[in-house]
């Protein structure tokens, strides 16, 4: 029998996502999805020495096959999902001749077809319940995408529409299905990276963003949020 709830966090990277998986292993036993198993392990055994339980799984979103094999081993060492964070992203630049259309493909099986697969695993067992939460990490490119997001901003717009679409279906049976736009730059090393030029008071800190995630999770249900903005307080929008 599982000891605890269970938060499925998929897409774990060095901001967002591990910053999710640390909130939520307060109150739940956590799956961490990615591809990368070294770094996978490292933010497990993190969470272990706070006393938090967590399964590494290792799988490629943009896989079918990786998605429910990663799902059936969560369930069966875990136990049912009830929180499920699809936080999964592929973020490439270019113009519509800038680029290939396998990138356009693969940034659409990243952000909208692992999470339409991820949520098709979990839903049946949170229905039979009548309870669960289902997040989608979205972002501008989902409402308002620049010129350069040729396969970012269709795919974006795909996984926003398929929140709206659960939220309408599942709501009314008990599943909370929200699309969180993370308006702005992460506090993360890629984005130092990109963009050396900004300052912490120009980011989204990571820890902020999961406390929101980890409200929304907690709603009432005669208030839930549906879409949630997430700016930094100097972002223009």
């Amino acid at each position: 029998m599982p000891e605890a709830r269970v938060t499925a966090v998929v897409g774990v990277g060095a901001g967002l996502g591990a910053a999710l998986a640390r909130r939520f292993a307060a109150g739940y036993a956590v799956a961490l999805i990615a591809r990368e198993k070294e770094k996978l392990d490292a933010l497990a055994k993190e969470i272990a020495e706070t006393g938090g339980r967590a399964l590494v799984v290792p799988a490629d979103v943009s896989k079918a096959d990786e998605i429910r094999d990663a799902f059936t081993r969560i369930q069966r060492e875990l136990g049912d999902v009830d929180v499920l964070l699809y936080n999964a992203a592929m973020r490439p630049f270019g113009r519509l001749m800038d680029t290939k259309p396998s990138t356009f493909e693969n940034t659409w099986r990243v952000n909208a077809f692992g999470a339409f697969l991820s949520a098709q695993a979990v839903v049946p067992a949170m229905l039979a319940k009548g309870d669960g939460v289902i997040l989608f990490t979205g972002a501008t490119a989902g409402t308002k995408p620049f010129a350069t997001s040729a396969a970012f901003g269709p795919a974006k717009f795909a996984m926003r529409g398929l929140a709206q679409v659960m939220a309408r279906d599942l709501g009314p049976q008990g599943i909370h299905v929200a699309y969180v736009n993370i308006d702005g730059a992460i506090d993360m090393p890629f984005i130092w990276k990109l963009r050396p030029n900004l300052t912490k008071d120009d980011m989204l800190n990571p820890a902020a963003i999961a406390e929101s995630y980890w409200h929304l999770a907690h709603q009432d249900r005669s208030a839930w949020t549906h879409e949630l903005d997430v700016r930094p307080f100097k972002e223009a929008f």
